[in-house]
């Protein structure tokens, strides 16, 4: 009996107490730096709890680096392309979970393989056709780009969600006389919720995390995002590496907020998509 437990605390305890060191450390060790003067950060000794604790580092990133401006960017792209794409996944998945039609496989397998595709191939046709539209350094181009990234495999999450709630709900509601759109919307939503709870999070935050895209598209500094922000902190000679720092816990933020609200219907969203 002993040995059991001492074989489950090797088997199961250590290896998740190193995964969580792993995780956690970085993230303990950014907060460390936001927290700490400018002289403390780049001393030589090591500092492992801040002696001076300041938040100079998050005035100076908010106020005076513009964290304000790329903040708002970020929160319009994101909640922007959360509702475009969770709307058009919604209605496509409902058809894909419902309905068969010839080629449905074929056509979803398609769709899956769109997440295969690098983003850096896309740079250049991407440039060059809103360039050509006018909207380089407008929000609307992100919005569009990332609402087509991310629709084709929210889609299919959508599917596998509709695909456990049970049709006869549908054909009981359509006897009692409601039209499809009234079955969609006040039979099929409601139960819906923790799937759509669950693809919206994970849009937002890819929404909220791009780089790449965001970078080649946006040459207006008042137009960037918090990650094409973050990323021009950092000069040829010198970098502040407290604002730095504070500037990524600010960006962590509404990420954090996001999973404490909705963390069971995330789970429970999550679930019934494993399940589809």
């Amino acid at each position: 009996m002993a040995s059991s437990k001492k074989n489950q605390t090797f088997l199961f305890y250590i290896p998740v107490a190193l995964m969580m060191l792993w995780t956690v450390f970085p993230l303990y060790w950014t907060l460390n730096t936001s927290l700490k003067p400018e002289g403390d950060v780049v001393q030589r000794t090591i500092q492992y709890i801040p002696h001076n604790i300041t938040l100079e580092n998050y005035i100076n990133a908010w106020k005076d680096v513009g964290f304000d401006t790329y903040f708002g960017n970020s929160i319009f792209v994101s909640i922007f392309t959360v509702l475009l794409t969770t709307l058009v996944s919604l209605l496509a998945g409902y058809a894909l979970g419902r309905y068969q039609f010839k080629g449905k496989n074929v056509f979803m397998l398609i769709l899956l393989m769109t997440q295969f595709i690098p983003r850096s191939m896309l740079i250049i046709p991407l440039f060059v056709i809103f360039s050509k539209l006018g909207l380089i350094s407008n929000p609307l181009s992100l919005i569009l780009i990332y609402s087509t990234v991310q629709i084709p495999f929210a889609a299919i999450l959508m599917s596998g969600f509709i695909s456990n709630i049970p049709k006869e709900l549908e054909e009981s509601a359509s006897i009692d006389g409601a039209k499809q759109y009234q079955v969609l919307f006040k039979v099929i939503l409601p139960l819906l919720l923790p799937g759509i709870v669950a693809t919206s999070i994970n849009i937002f935050v890819y929404a909220w995390n791009e780089f790449l895209l965001a970078l080649m598209l946006t040459n207006n500094q008042a137009k960037f995002t918090l990650p094409v922000g973050l990323s021009f902190m950092m000069g040829e000679f010198n970098v502040n590496y407290g604002a730095l720092a504070a500037g990524s816990i600010i960006a962590l933020i509404p990420s954090i907020i996001l999973f404490a609200i909705a963390q069971k219907q995330l789970v429970n969203g999550m679930g019934g998509a494993v399940k589809g």
